[in-house]
């Protein structure tokens, strides 16, 4: 799979592109280099044959026919290798001198250029080769064959064709192998940036991408990112620190407020004034529950997964919830389901994960109207756990089902419901911190009334761990935040959305 994945990189299949072009290249050269020498070696014996030729021309001019018989005939005795071919017949192809025995059959059919084999077929005693002549006719009715073994020739080319062969193949696997090393060493590269990455976006800020040394390109973009890194961490403290002054200068007088209002409400006689006193303290108590979520989930979302972790079961976790939210359901006369298995364990922090279930059951039981049903469970799946929260409510349009984990985004039909849209904010940020995901979905599609089914997955807890591994993992969540602040016991209540 590995080796699948490293030929789908856009580095390999640059190094592919160019191998292409390369090799294009290659077979151009040689194959002008191997017509430019094949070409060379056939003129040179078709030059060869033609001096033959116009030799015998000339002795046939001087000396006529019997002279021409005695110079084929001597030619002949001076070469017992049979280099050169001859054959003088007659018009109805009876040999009169020559080399060869009988006439070519290639050579009955047409006058000019012909290509043959020498073999028994024409008197040749020696192994089959293959020969190269001209054919023309003689004054007074002969016929003429002056021609060349052309064995060697054809040898040579072949070798040629083979080594071009061989050149192309080995070009090919060797452009094949550098074009592999070459997006190997690149994706290596790419992968630790993307590795570091997303260990940043979980949440450790502290690190940094590495450099070599070598100050390639590389090099310049993990510098240019870990200055870009270097600047939001300096902006994020800024931020911080601003939300932290905002929460010591606004806070103390809120409360302040909320405290007369509530000393007002306690003191005045009057029905009406007292139920203006209560909305003025309810709208007080909003105010502070808002600020605080929103302070909780920006401390939730820099501390990364430094939460205090310990082994526990997510069933006993979902089901005391439940038990806490089973009320407010009756008495909304909803179904209120359970499947929950007690087996499931995971690492995690159990006031989070206590406060991330509560914010999505009393999502489901707020938006879900009476004689409604709402199903909770806990289920291993996969190897992961999978917490399930569904209801009948009004649902999710598919448009903004990515939007709703936002800061104070509210869906249209729900605007009307009170709350402050930040409970699934929280529920984000914690399942984050837990190194999980959230997929949301409609429990009964295509109707007018969808409902929502809320998935949340989380990486089980697993038993056999190496020691070194945990002290590892451990380390880095110290070096990459910083211990997160103690809250306030008015921060530590549950925030609903």
């Amino acid at each position: 799979m590995k080796i699948l994945s490293q030929l789908k990189t856009s580095t390999f299949q640059l190094a592919l592109l160019y191998m292409v072009v390369f090799a294009t290249s290659v077979f151009l050269l040689l194959a002008f280099i191997y017509w430019r020498t094949a070409g060379f070696m056939t003129e040179q014996t078709d030059e060869t044959i033609e001096a033959e030729i116009a030799g015998l021309a000339e002795q046939y001019r001087g000396r006529g026919v019997n002279g021409l018989i005695t110079i084929i005939r001597e030619r002949v005795s001076r070469d017992p290798n049979a280099k050169s071919l001859y054959l003088l017949a007659t018009d109805d192809y009876l040999k009169l001198a020559g080399n060869l025995s009988t006439w070519p059959e290639e050579a009955q059919i047409q006058n000019g250029w012909i290509n043959f084999t020498l073999d028994d077929k024409v008197g040749w005693k020696g192994s089959e080769r293959l020969a190269r002549a001209r054919v023309f006719e003689v004054q007074g009715g002969l016929r003429l064959l002056v021609g060349r073994d052309v064995q060697e020739l054809t040898t040579l080319k072949r070798l040629i064709e083979r080594a071009i062969n061989w050149g192309m193949g080995i070009t090919l696997a060797l452009a094949l192998l550098g074009g592999f090393m070459m997006s190997r060493s690149t994706t290596k590269r790419i992968e630790v940036i993307n590795a570091i990455s997303r260990r940043i976006m979980n949440g450790h800020l502290s690190l940094r991408i590495p450099t070599r040394g070598t100050n390639d390109d590389f090099d310049q973009l993990a510098d240019n990112l870990n200055q870009m890194l270097d600047r939001i961490v300096y902006l994020m403290e800024g931020i911080r620190h601003v939300s932290d002054s905002i929460a010591h200068d606004l806070r103390t007088p809120l409360t302040r407020l909320r405290n007369q209002l509530e000393n007002t409400l306690m003191a005045v006689d009057n029905d009406e004034a007292r139920d203006q006193a209560a909305k003025a303290v309810s709208e007080a108590d909003q105010l502070l529950a808002t600020f605080n979520a929103l302070l909780r989930i920006a401390r939730l979302e820099t501390r990364g997964n430094a939460a205090d972790k310990t082994v526990i079961s997510l069933g006993e976790l979902v089901a005391d919830a439940c038990e806490l939210y089973e009320a407010l359901a009756e008495d909304k006369d909803q179904a209120f389901e359970q499947a929950i298995s007690m087996e499931v364990k995971i690492e995690g922090d159990r006031d989070l994960l206590f406060q991330m279930v509560s914010n999505l059951i009393d999502n489901a039981i707020k938006y879900t109207p009476e004689q409604g049903d709402i199903r909770v469970a806990v289920q291993e799946l996969g190897g992961e756990a999978v917490l399930e929260v569904s209801d009948s409510g009004i649902g999710i349009p598919d448009s903004e089902k990515d939007n709703v984990f936002q800061r104070f985004y509210r869906v249209g039909k729900s605007r009307s419901q009170p709350g402050n849209g930040l409970g699934l904010s929280l529920v984000s940020a914690v399942t984050e911190i837990h190194q999980g995901r959230i997929e949301l979905s409609d429990r009964r599609p295509g109707e007018e009334n969808p409902g929502l089914c809320v998935q949340v997955f989380l990486p089980l807890y697993r038993p056999i761990r190496g020691k070194a591994l945990r002290v590892q993992e451990q380390a880095e969540q110290a070096g990459a935040v910083e211990p997160e602040e103690k809250e306030s016991p008015q921060e530590s209540s549950l925030t609903q959305s």
